[in-house]
């Protein structure tokens, strides 16, 4: 994104938030959230700073938590330049060694599609996102903005992960990522890869962080995160190590 846009001060914007419901995450939990008035796309320079302050982007909206009594979600970060693998990471980085990548623009491919509702299915059949369909991808992962990518896997010429993310002045920011099913790419575990491609691709581009969203404590599905080591959380309005 060009430092050169204008940038429009986070205090002139107007944000909604939404009635109580149902956590996703935390079972017996409710949640708020906390959006960008829809009539505001997410423009460059807005996008920036807000993602500085814990949002996250889903289609064209861009949110985060505000819940009453609960802060169990934390905005997290992997700082690059220091970020060194640990012996698993190491592992699946060399395990995938025959896999190429490619970055598009974040734009439908029936391919992507495919992949994605083949994941759906198979790895999440119990989420919000089942069953999976056409719009529902559209709407959610493909954007025409400069900043949205996907970044493509090949094991060989088979298209085996597609990871999305944004491009921000600071960092990349990864959205979601999809991957094929069954044993063998099980093995490769295809997760982990997609950060670690993250993380070399943020260094790259000579980008200071890779923001992973929120990190819960309890949540068994975000522990992966924290095995990103070192990893920062936003503490109210500061980054800061996150010490476990």
């Amino acid at each position: 994104m060009s430092s050169n846009t204008p940038r429009r001060p986070v205090r002139d914007l107007r944000f909604f938030l939404t009635v109580p419901h149902a956590c996703s995450y935390l079972p017996g939990k409710e949640a708020t959230t906390l959006f960008l008035d829809p009539q505001e796309s997410p423009v460059r320079g807005v996008y920036d700073s807000l993602a500085l302050l814990g949002f996250r982007r889903s289609g064209r909206h861009l949110y985060r938590p505000h819940c009453e009594n609960c802060n169990a979600c934390q905005s997290v970060r992997i700082p690059v330049e220091p970020f060194a693998p640990n012996r698993s990471q190491r592992k699946v980085w060399r395990r995938n060694a025959d896999i190429t990548t490619r970055v598009v623009p974040a734009r439908y491919e029936a391919r992507h599609y495919e992949l994605y509702a083949d994941y759906i299915r198979h790895r999440h059949a119990d989420g919000d996102m089942y069953p999976p369909n056409r719009e529902q991808y559209r709407t959610f992962l493909t954007l025409g903005e400069p900043y949205a990518y996907l970044l493509e896997m090949y094991a060989g010429s088979e298209l085996v992960a597609v990871s999305a993310f944004d491009q921000l002045e600071h960092g990349l920011s990864a959205i979601y990522t999809f991957f094929g099913v069954g044993d063998a790419l099980d093995r490769r575990s295809l997760g982990t890869l997609a950060i670690l491609q993250l993380i070399a691709l943020t260094r790259e581009k000579g980008l200071s962080h890779l923001y992973l969203g929120y990190w819960i404590e309890e949540c068994r599905k975000m522990r992966y995160k924290q095995d990103f080591s070192p990893i920062e959380v936003l503490d109210g309005r500061y980054w800061r190590p996150l010490i476990r």
